[in-house]
């Protein structure tokens, strides 16, 4: 459903939060090896995170990735997909057909617009923040 890419963004995006409460500030290293992902992957994505002001970096020795506390609370994972992979997951066919909408649907559609919808409400509702409280107290991980 979503690009590789996403799937770091949002994991990148969940680990820089729960250090960010921590107070700490993360390095691409650090970042690239809790998600699992090549370094030079993760920058472009980071990246990407920064200019739609989703991650922070300060450049320096005491540098760093971070979210700020009120970006925290408010970020939700709909900006993190949008950021990444644009709006293509709400569209397009379950099945990759070209023309495929309502008034002409693929023997999937309805079943499949069900999903996106679901989807789209849990990605609209869903904050960075609430994803990071498992982590710390190991009920959820982001890499095994």
């Amino acid at each position: 459903m979503f690009s590789k890419a996403c799937e770091y963004g949002i994991r990148a995006s969940i680990f820089i939060a729960e250090r960010s409460l921590m107070g700490m500030k993360v390095s691409l290293k650090e970042v690239a090896n809790a998600i699992d992902s090549p370094e030079a992957y993760t920058s472009k994505i980071l990246q990407k995170l920064s200019r739609h002001e989703i991650v922070s970096s300060e450049k320096g020795p005491n540098g760093g990735y971070l979210i700020g506390p009120q970006q925290i609370e408010k970020v939700m994972l709909n900006e993190i997909v949008f950021a990444i992979d644009g709006d293509k997951v709400y569209q397009g066919c379950g099945l990759g057909l070209p023309k495929c909408d309502g008034a002409k649907p693929c023997p999937a559609h309805h079943q499949f617009k069900i999903i996106r919808d679901e989807l789209k409400e849990m990605l609209e509702t869903t904050t960075i923040k609430s994803l990071t409280l498992g982590l710390s107290e190991s009920l959820t991980f982001l890499k095994r």
